[in-house]
């Protein structure tokens, strides 16, 4: 009788450690998602902004086309790659900082622009939300880890298994372009 009430208890406990444990894998995951909803819409802020940073500039540089060019066709492609992997967004979001980034090296040369009211207020509104996809970039990149972590530590893997949760992709910069300092001039 009291090998059937140790079983029992056993069985028990093992039901409600793994009712704890999926319940911890369903809780970070729904928040590794929600963080990545926060990237998604600084991703999109950005993405907005850019037609208006184009159209300024545009009357300053008229013989600044490709460059324009380029920074049009990374947004295209960025946002292209909205339903894409974690991968495949990271590189062309990365393609698109390279190609603002070079856009603002290009703007140095043109004082007339770096003066103009609209030009500024579109630059500072650009550099805080640049500032606000670092800051939820890390923070998705510290869900996914916990993520990870709870995907492949026993005993929490095998429930994570069972359930079919698997690895995530990090955000991370790929691009040597962006992973550079950028170069300010002082002028």
């Amino acid at each position: 009788m009291i090998a059937i009430y140790v079983i029992i208890g056993i069985i028990v406990i093992l039901l409600i450690a793994f009712i704890v444990i999926y319940n911890r894998l369903v809780n970070v995951h729904n928040q590794m998602k929600n963080t990545w909803a926060q990237v998604d819409v600084q991703l999109k802020r950005r993405h907005d902004l850019i037609p208006n940073l184009v159209e300024t500039v545009k009357g300053y540089m008229q013989h600044e086309r490709q460059t324009l060019e380029s920074v049009t066709n990374a947004r295209n492609l960025a946002q292209a790659a909205s339903g894409a992997s974690v991968g495949d967004r990271a590189k062309a979001e990365g393609e698109l900082s390279g190609a603002l980034a070079r856009l603002l090296v290009v703007v140095e040369n043109y004082p007339d622009l770096k003066a103009n009211q609209n030009f500024l207020r579109l630059q500072q509104e650009l550099t805080t939300t640049e500032n606000n996809i670092s800051s939820v970039r890390q923070s998705y990149n510290d869900m996914v880890l916990m993520c990870n972590n709870l995907y492949q530590m026993f005993p929490s893997n095998i429930v994570a298994r069972i359930f079919g949760y698997r690895t995530e992709e990090f955000f991370e910069v790929k691009l040597a372009e962006e992973r550079a300092v950028p170069k300010v001039g002082l002028a």
